[in-house]
């Protein structure tokens, strides 16, 4: 499988924070931007068409079957990947890229749908990040975060996120075998702690190591 060079992602159960640690990441590219490589912050599904439809599907504003959004988040990473000002384009172009979500969160949320043959044929020829950040946390913990939410996803219950971990740290190898350097990040901890880790992490990475020595 190809590899994506300077290309990152955040992965993990729903409460584990990816959402806050882009956020916090972006913000210091920004603030630390002299030196850095431009810098591109992303997510999964997209703002685009269909990323918007799976979005109200997963608010449980209309119901899909399982197959269904496994082939639609697999049609939103096409166009992710590759269309205009895709994450492709932008990396051919020098940047540097983080997203929050990719294909491993397909393997496993579709994964639990729908069985394992599915996600894993859609998913099968998309090239893989350099890096993956998962964001470890016990499903109780991220649970009590999510039930302080005012709007929920049809995936956000105890029991689903129990399923979730467990199935992410089954194919954490598989990544690896990829071509993906992966780091366990304990995301149960403070934010800025969780996010000194993240830092760590993405400083090791060659474009930004060659930049901050």
């Amino acid at each position: 499988m190809a590899v994506l060079r300077n290309f990152a992602v955040f992965e993990g159960g729903d409460g584990s924070g990816t959402s806050t640690q882009l956020e916090i990441l972006s913000r210091k590219f920004r603030d630390v931007s002299a030196g850095l490589p431009n810098a591109v912050f992303t997510f999964e599904p997209t703002d685009g068409a269909v990323g918007c439809l799976l979005r109200e599907a997963l608010r449980g504003k209309i119901k899909l079957r399982g197959e269904t959004m496994a082939r639609l988040f697999s049609a939103d990473r096409v166009e992710h990947l590759y269309g205009e000002d895709g994450i492709v384009p932008l990396l051919q172009r020098g940047s540097f890229v983080v997203c929050d979500r990719y294909t491993l969160s397909s393997r496993v949320y579709q994964g639990i749908e729908c069985g394992n043959e599915l996600p894993a044929s859609l998913n099968k020829d998309f090239p893989a990040p350099e890096l993956i950040l998962f964001f470890d946390i016990d499903p109780e913990l991220a649970f009590e975060r999510l039930a302080k939410r005012a709007k929920k996803d049809v995936y956000e219950s105890a029991d689903f996120q129990r399923r979730v971990r467990e199935r992410y740290l089954c194919l954490l190898d598989s990544c690896r075998s990829e071509g993906s350097r992966v780091a366990v990040i304990d995301a149960a901890g403070p934010v800025d702690r969780v996010a000194e880790a993240v830092w760590q992490n993405i400083a090791e990475m060659p474009i930004i190591k060659g930049c901050i020595g």
